[in-house]
């Protein structure tokens, strides 16, 4: 018996690898969400400061992500992965380093904030492409893997913050920065471990010439493919008009209540939920059709934003919330299937890059809508302009054909290199 159990735990080592280095890669980043606002306020005072380093910690991952799939497949992914862990360390470290030796400005934090953010994508689209090579090497499907890869992700940014805030509490928002980038070591040590096929620097005949030419045929591939180009433009569609709900709306709801810990609840909910949804993905993808779970969780998001726009008591936000993060936590396992069956080997780092960037565009665009909205007609009204129209989505969705791809079983990524 002892053979064996040696033989599934080597063939399992990869994807705990993976699994590993990204939930120690994202719980700094984590750290960082609640560390540099706290570390601006303490130096300043100012919110105004504080949104300054939040959106430059937030503007870089637009174009950094769009480019950094061609990265990943120019250079190889594990290389990648450790070059980009490598390169966030540093700048994290130089915050504290600075803050020792010539000081704090919030120009200086701003910009190693966006030094730091720009190199966050190309490590994640290295990870991610890694997947399907892990699940060979496990023998898993691929949906069991995606699942517990997007649970893994959710759970870092859940306990994340709730470290930092502890950290800050206890060490300072400038030593705790030093745990940040000690979890990007982590990170570089995990990967250092990893053997898997394909994680290397790539062949030169499959490489893309340049980072400009790789980029655009993967916007190409993309678009091209009816499956992928569709996901694209829901996520789009969803993020623009989601994302304002839990930045903008319920704070300045919660912060009129002056009940800034409810905020805390409502928002823990929600990723509490999406843990258990993407988990129990994994136990469910072998009974109920992809097209299915995905058709439920645009429906129940809009339905339950319009739940939101009620304004009700503390007890149905709280539902709402963790319903929306039950339904939507099975959708980045979904995605993240049908990326690696509809792309070639060699370029799977810029589908998932270009993927990827499709979110970040669309994230300011409905910041910029729903701040003016509230000022003009109120919050309540503001919840049902950006609801219906997910509604709407939700009911173009039931008529997309290309969503029933999502349920044609394409060829392992491992035995072609066809589209």
């Amino acid at each position: 018996m002892t053979a064996p159990t040696a033989t599934e735990t080597r063939r399992l080592t990869p994807l705990l690898l993976v699994n590993l280095a990204t939930l120690l890669s994202s719980t700094g980043n984590g750290i960082t969400i609640v560390a540099l606002p706290w570390l601006v306020l303490q130096q300043t005072g100012r919110a105004t400061d504080a949104a300054v380093v939040a959106g430059a910690a937030t503007l870089p991952l637009l174009l950094s992500s769009l480019f950094s799939g061609t990265v990943v497949d120019r250079f190889g992914r594990r290389p990648t992965s450790l070059v980009s862990d490598l390169l966030s360390a540093l700048s994290v470290a130089l915050i504290p380093l600075s803050a020792a030796t010539i000081g704090l400005s919030v120009p200086l934090i701003a910009a190693l904030a966006a030094l730091g953010a720009a190199f966050d994508p190309a490590g994640m689209s290295a990870r991610e492409s890694m997947l399907p090579a892990a699940t060979r090497a496990a023998g898993w499907r691929l949906d069991r893997v995606n699942s517990l890869y997007e649970a893994n992700y959710n759970v870092a940014y859940l306990v994340g913050p709730g470290v930092g805030g502890v950290l800050i509490a206890t060490l300072g928002p400038v030593n705790t920065l030093w745990v940040t980038a000690a979890c990007f070591v982590g990170s570089i040590a995990t990967v250092a471990f990893l053997r898997l096929d394909g994680a290397g620097v790539p062949d030169h005949g499959t490489r893309p010439s340049s980072i400009w030419s790789g980029t655009l045929d993967g916007l190409k591939f993309v678009w091209r493919n009816r499956l992928l180009r569709t996901l694209a433009l829901v996520d789009m569609a969803i993020v623009a008009l989601y994302m304002p709900v839990e930045s903008v709306l319920l704070p300045v709801y919660f912060t009129d209540l002056g009940q800034p810990a409810q905020l805390g609840w409502v928002l823990m909910a929600m990723s509490t939920g999406g843990v258990v949804g993407a988990l129990a993905y994994g136990s469910l993808s072998a009974r109920v059709r992809r097209r299915t779970v995905m058709l439920v969780a645009v429906t129940v998001l809009g339905a339950c934003m319009i739940g939101m726009a009620f304004l009700p008591p503390l007890w149905s936000m709280l539902l709402l919330a963790a319903a929306i993060g039950l339904v939507y936590g099975p959708v980045g396992p979904i995605a993240n299937y049908a990326m690696q069956t509809r792309s070639p080997e060699h370029m799977r780092g810029r589908v998932v890059g270009v993927m990827t960037s499709t979110a970040y565009a669309a994230g300011p665009l409905g910041y910029m809508l729903a701040g003016p909205l509230i000022d003009a007609v109120g919050l309540s009204t503001t919840f049902f302009v950006l609801a219906v129209p997910v509604c709407v989505i939700a009911a173009v969705c039931f008529l997309l054909p290309a969503l029933r791809d999502l349920d044609v079983e394409a060829e392992p990524p491992w035995t072609s290199d066809a589209a």
